[in-house]
């Protein structure tokens, strides 16, 4: 039983989405007024057929709907006025119509487009309008070309220079196809090449043709007629034993010599992604034998091939690396020769950085930006509406420097249509971007209330397309609750997309998605119901009953209660017509006597709404003996002999019928029989299987693919095994035919930040249906739909590397096979992705401190993600003053934008350093540093401080400071005097008193009076002129007192001798602290 499991996806609901999902360009919604944009445009070199009225595509989109004028060769073109010329309605599409009369060559220029409404103007492409030609082959007479038997000889075609060029093929006069070789063959001139003739030459003529695609027609030249001259007269019967034909007919050898090109060395250009073909053609006796190699390196693998018999080396796609000296090496036993290519590579102009649409509401800022490389540099110029940028009006919001053009405080009224243009030698890129300046509340581009149903445990996408100006901020919210949806299960995108990673019961319920900005907000419900997988749990088994028995095959199957549940069976993968001797039941198929007819593959399908299982099993039936013998008891069973005489008949393009002749069955009898074919082109001698067929019939008409030279072998099976297979038919050979499928598998990736590369699985043998197979792979731009760039490679080649494309852009590819015959059908589009790279910097990166435990770090996705973010590292030191701490680690998930540090100590700062991550690595630093702590904050921790050793310490050793000096002062006092104060009289001074000046004074101790001018330290020690005193005599009679904070109260007086009475002076209370200072 083979068992497989579907995830089925329908209308309403999304189940699964590339990434290109969560990619958004800006697309203004209709209903808004908005500048033009073109849609659609004629290629910029257009050709038209003569024969057809003549179609000029220009399409556009604006809100006014645009309105639409042309210039021909640069100058205003009145479609009214020519009656030929009309433009469609509700477009700007141009129609030339000659069924009245009139020359397409008449209409032959330059075209272009413009677009305008009340907003701007947009402009197409400049589209240089040709009429094909295919003009007559001059008449000629041509001389009978008389060559030399082994001389090189070199038939002229000279076609007539038609428009596009015509394809060159060459037959003889009776339209029989000139047989070509690494003798002769015809070059990419269209000249027939001849490395040494033979007299066979002789036997046709020779004629070259034209193949005109426009208009269909084919032109002949007169042909050629050749006689050769030869030194021994053509004898079969002499030469067809012998080695060498050449030396047999008496033809000299000869050293190889180069027909084209001549001489040892040449050049060629080439422009970048072209396809680059060398050629070598070289004379000689025998014929030479080619190889090509490129100085100083290898040839580029996976891009090269090789054509015309190894005269014709192709490389796809070139780049500047591809510049360089290639050789090609002509070889025979005589010697060889070397001619030289040196090949430069150009480049027409191609995009770095394409100028986008933009979008500003009034008073924000934003860039264009249009970067372009090519060789040689291309130019920028910048047009708005399609005039040169420096003619049109001053606009003091708008700087242009270069390839940029940056907008400053823009306001409404300032939009318009900027358009860029790369040129260079080799071509030009025209880009058109508008700028719109809208004030514009959000709008939820979806319907308001969905109900999306998926399978548990598979990935979900919850959409929420989105508008405004300036740009809404979503916001996810699930049953109404507060907490926004972003991290765990739920992934958040910019573009509002809500990614549910693995769907679970609990996941049911209803989703809000709100868009918020200064204007207002928008919101959309989605309801997601959960369902449980369709599994079935007992399928059916491989059966081989007898005929005419019963059988039941099981299908036994657990679904969802809430989903309608089908199943349906399948025979050999087609649908199971249930007849009278059939029953289906929920548990499964019952067949009432089984018969060959019934043998073969059995498929019981279950599917819902949502998804599917399938389990499949083979039944074999087996014949019921005729004899009463039981041979399987009376004689050995083993494997069957082989079947013989193989016989292909009813031959047709796209069947054959096999017969063949079984052989013995060896007592057990022959159930199946396995046909195997074999093609000689892309697999010789690979066996693969074909088909199966029932062990009764020994005929079967074979379905065959075209262009494949088939051969068949037949396989006998019984229950003891495989008989060897049988001898081969004979071969039978299909015509070609142009493919009907393409390649499978086909993605887009990037290796680099700067390419993608397109790869796909190839088609086998029975799918190429013709010669030359190729693949045409096509890739643009998702974002601006521009027109699609394409390459041819080789059937052999299963990718391509598109190079120099912009960082992690959305890709639309195909890839579409063609072989001789033609193309197959148009190939479906597939997203990829060209390479990422590093990420800017986050953006708004923000450092609270609301307190001195804890520090906020905020921030928001980078403007340029450059790929698919898979994280931030935040990398944080803290430091105070020069020391710093180690240096912490942390990551978070894409969905994070904050994180709360919560503080070791509050003294210390901190430096940040955030970056984002892609799969490439980490960006650009977002850097930064917590501010210093507040004033407030640390009178609010005093509390903590005072609990601190050392601010105890510290007031511990002021405390003991104080209490040393009020010691100090004590002692001080009780060795004082007291201060001899005279009453401010006009009485001369005494000697002693002459100190007393403006208030100050002099002071003694009358009883213990030290030496004149000597004072006592406060070691005991006299020092010299120094007065001694004493706190103690400040008092009145020793009644003086100290208040708690050392200082002492009371007045004093001091006596001029005891029998003075008081003085009426007094001084302020001083503290001990300032006696110690007027001790000092």
């Amino acid at each position: 039983m083979v068992m497989q499991r579907y995830l089925l996806t329908y209308v309403g609901v999304v189940l699964t989405l590339y990434l290109h999902h969560f990619i958004r360009a800006i697309e203004v919604p209709r209903d808004l007024s908005q500048p033009p944009t073109i849609t659609k445009q004629s290629v910029k070199n257009y050709i038209v057929d003569p024969r057809d009225n003549i179609i000029i595509e220009c399409e556009a989109k604006g809100n006014p709907f645009p309105i639409f004028t042309w210039t021909r060769n640069g100058k205003f073109f009145n479609v009214a006025k020519d009656p030929r010329v009309s433009m469609r309605r509700k477009s700007g599409t141009l129609s030339i119509d000659f069924r009245s009369g009139g020359r397409p060559e008449d209409y032959e220029g330059e075209y272009q487009c413009f677009a305008r409404n009340d907003f701007g103007t947009a402009i197409s492409n400049k589209i240089v309008l040709q009429v094909s030609k295919s003009p007559l082959w001059p008449k000629e007479n041509l001389d009978i070309q008389e060559v030399h038997e082994g001389a090189p000889l070199i038939l002229a075609c000279n076609p007539p220079p038609g428009l596009p060029p015509p394809a060159i093929f060459w037959m003889s006069s009776s339209m029989e196809s000139i047989h070509q070789d690494k003798r002769v063959s015809q070059g990419q001139n269209g000249d027939l090449y001849f490395s040494n003739v033979m007299q066979e030459d002789a036997l046709t003529d020779y004629s070259c043709n034209a193949r005109f695609a426009f208009t269909h027609t084919i032109q002949q030249k007169n042909p050629y007629t050749l006689k050769v001259l030869t030194k021994h007269p053509h004898n079969e019967t002499s030469f067809r034993n012998h080695t060498d034909i050449y030396s047999a007919r008496g033809v000299t050898e000869r050293h190889p010599s180069f027909m084209y090109p001549t001489g040892t060395s040449s050049s060629q250009m080439v422009l970048r992604g072209e396809d680059l073909l060398l050629e070598c053609i070289a004379s000689g006796v025998p014929t030479p034998d080619i190889n090509w190699h490129k100085r100083g390196g290898e040839l580029p693998v996976g891009r090269i091939s090789y054509e015309n018999f190894r005269k014709a080396l192709r490389i796809a796609n070139v780049s500047e690396e591809d510049s360089g000296e290639y050789f090609c090496l002509a070889s025979n036993k005589v010697g060889s020769s070397r001619h030289t290519v040196s090949v430069r590579v150009k480049a027409a102009p191609y995009w770095l950085d394409e100028p986008e649409n933009l979008v500003l509401a009034p008073g924000e800022g934003g860039r264009l930006i249009c970067r372009a490389n090519g060789n040689p540099k291309p130019s920028i110029q910048w047009l708005v509406n399609g005039e040169p940028i420096e003619s049109s009006l001053p606009n003091p919001s708008r700087e242009v420097n270069g390839d940029t053009v940056m907008f400053r405080d823009a306001q409404i009224g300032s939009s318009a249509v900027y358009q860029c243009n790369a040129s260079n030698d080799h071509g030009y890129l025209l880009a058109n971007a508008f700028v719109s300046v809208l004030d514009v509340s959000p709008r939820i581009l979806a319907s308001r209330n969905q109900l999306m149903k998926v399978i548990q445990n598979n990935r979900t996408l919850l959409d929420c397309p989105f508008f405004g100006s300036p740009i809404p901020t979503t916001r996810w919210f699930k049953n109404g609750q507060g907490n926004t949806l972003d991290g765990g299960n739920y992934r958040m995108y910019e573009n509002g997309t809500l990614e549910i990673i693995r769907a679970r019961k609990e996941d049911q319920g209803t989703y809000t998605c709100v868009a918020t900005n200064i204007l207002g907000k928008a919101e959309i419900q989605v309801r997601l119901e959960v369902k449980d997988p369709t599994r079935i749990t007992t399928g059916p088994t491989d059966t081989v009953p007898k005929k005419g028995s019963t059988i039941h095959l099981s299908c036994r199957v657990k679904y969802d209660p809430t989903l309608k549940l089908t199943v349906t069976w399948l025979k050999d993968d087609s649908t199971l017509y249930i007849g009278n001797r059939m029953k289906k039941d929920e548990d499964g198929l019952t067949i009432y006597g089984v018969s060959e007819k019934d043998q073969g593959y059995y498929t019981c399908v279950a599917s819902t709404e949502l998804d599917r299982d399938t389990a499949r099993a083979h039944l074999t039936v087996l014949a019921v003996s005729a004899s009463p013998v039981n041979r399987i008891t009376t004689f050995p069973k083993a494997r069957p002999e082989r079947p013989r005489d193989l016989e292909l008949t009813d031959l047709a393009e796209r069947s054959v019928r096999l017969t063949w002749i079984p052989g013995d069955d060896n007592n057990s009898p022959i159930t199946d029989y396995i046909v195997e074919f074999e093609e000689d082109k892309f697999q010789p001698g690979v066996w693969h299987n074909h088909s199966r067929y029932p062990g009764s019939v020994n005929s079967a008409v074979l379905r065959l693919a075209p262009y494949v030279n088939y051969q068949f072998r037949v396989i006998a099976v019984n229950e003891v095994g495989s008989s060897y297979p049988s001898l081969p038919s004979e071969r039978y050979q299909t015509n070609g035919a142009r493919p009907e499928i393409n390649p499978t598998g086909v993605q887009g990736s990037g290796t680099s930040k700067n390419n993608m590369v397109i790869s796909w699985m190839p088609l086998n043998a029975t799918q190429a249906y013709g010669p030359k197979l190729k693949y045409v792979v096509k890739w643009r731009r998702r974002d601006t739909r521009e027109s699609w760039s394409n390459v041819t490679v080789n059937g052999d080649v299963s990718k391509y590397t598109v190079t120099q494309t912009p960082t992690y852009v959305t890709y639309e590819i195909k890839v579409q096979a063609e072989n001789e015959f033609g193309r197959a059908p148009e190939p479906d589009v597939v997203i990829g992705y060209s390479g990422e790279d590093l990420p800017s910097a986050p953006r708004y990166f923000k450092i609270r401190q609301p307190n001195l435990e804890t520090i906020t770090l905020e921030w928001e996705h980078p403007e340029h993600p450059n790929g698919i973010l898979i994280g931030y590292t935040l990398r944080y030191q803290a430091f105070n003053g020069s020391k710093t701490g180690r240096t912490i680690l942390e990551n978070f998930s894409p969905n994070q934008t904050k994180f709360l540090l919560q503080r070791t100590d509050p003294i210390s700062r901190y430096r940040f350093d955030l970056r984002s991550r892609t799969q490439i690595g980490e960006g650009e630093p977002a850097k930064g540093e917590s501010p210093s702590p507040l004033n407030e904050a640390y009178s609010k921790n005093q509390g903590d401080i005072a609990t601190q050793g050392w601010f105890i310490g510290l007031m511990c050793a002021i405390a003991l400071l104080v209490l040393i000096l009020l010691i100090v002062c004590f002692i001080k006092r009780s060795r004082g005097g007291k201060y001899p104060v005279r009453e401010n009289k006009d009485v001369p001074l005494d000697p002693d008193d002459q100190k007393v000046d403006n208030g100050s004074f002099d002071y003694s101790d009358e009883d213990n009076k030290p030496l004149q001018g000597s004072q006592t330290s406060l070691d005991g020690t006299i020092k010299q002129q120094e007065s001694d005193d004493s706190l103690v005599d400040y008092g009145e009679g020793g009644e003086g007192q100290f208040n708690e904070d050392g200082s002492f109260i009371g007045q004093y007086t001091v006596k001029k001798d005891k029998e003075e009475t008081e003085g009426n002076e007094s001084s302020e209370a001083t503290s001990p602290v300032n006696a110690i200072y007027s001790l000092a």
